[in-house]
């Protein structure tokens, strides 16, 4: 039987990465979408050439905790277990502090952190109940180290490695591992959008002097899910070209 991987934010650069990676091993992938975005969904299902036997697409305001709840305890009782989750959302308000607004802090606290809590949560003690399970959290090397005009982002993808951490010890008696990966800056479409000389100063901060491809991300997501990282809990697996050394 395949296991099965629930992924959010698996339409853009590296949840993308990480879902082709997991079908290509055998995964049955849960791909979650924003809600109204049906159409974006279908069109990057048919673009990956996925099946459906190889991904379902969920619609799932990651920012709600009710609907998580209902949808993701609707899913269980439809698919039997989710396996692996793969916490992957994430979006950018950038601003320096003194100008930024409630607004601002509080869509990426939501999405990026409180997302966690809301997707995780109801998975998590059917994974305790089975023995088996994998979660990984897809923080940031800013979570690491902070970046000027990011405290939002770099608050939420920090409490990220804190709660998998607390995580962690919990489910390790039962077999559920959680991890953390904290990317550096990845060649997404995100990242293609920057200015020319802000991306070619971010390059050169790099002591590889390139950018991580998303590809290397979803390996590192491949590895921690494996049964060969069965006795990995609680770790923050820098992937960063040795940007930030910790």
């Amino acid at each position: 039987m395949k296991r099965i991987a629930l992924i959010t934010g698996s339409k853009g650069g590296i949840g993308s990465a990480i879902s082709s990676q997991l079908v290509a091993e055998g995964f049955r992938v849960v791909a979650t979408y924003y809600t109204g975005a049906y159409q974006c969904a279908i069109d990057w299902f048919n673009e990956k050439g996925f099946t459906e036997d190889q991904v379902r697409l969920l619609e799932l305001d990651v920012t709600d905790t009710a609907q998580c709840a209902e949808r993701l305890a609707l899913l269980l009782e439809e698919e039997g277990s989710v396996d692996v989750v793969i916490n992957n959302a994430g979006i950018t308000r950038d601003g320096v502090f003194k100008k930024m607004t409630a607004q601002h802090w509080k869509d990426v606290i939501d999405t990026n952190l409180n997302s966690v809590f809301n997707v995780t949560q109801p998975l998590f003690g059917a994974m305790c109940d089975k023995g088996y399970g994998r979660v990984v959290n897809i923080s940031s090397v800013n979570g690491l180290k902070g970046q000027f005009g990011q405290t939002n982002y770099s608050a939420a993808k920090a409490g990220m490695i804190g709660f998998s951490k607390a995580l962690a010890a919990e489910g390790a008696r039962s077999g559920v591992t959680v991890n953390v990966i904290a990317p550096g800056y990845t060649a997404t479409p995100m990242v293609a959008e920057m200015k020319p000389e802000v991306l070619e100063s971010i390059v050169g901060q790099v002591p590889m002097k390139r950018l991580a491809k998303p590809e290397e991300i979803a390996q590192t997501v491949s590895f921690l899910v494996s049964d060969g990282a069965a006795y990995i809990t609680g770790a923050t697996l820098s992937v960063n070209g040795g940007l930030y050394m910790s």
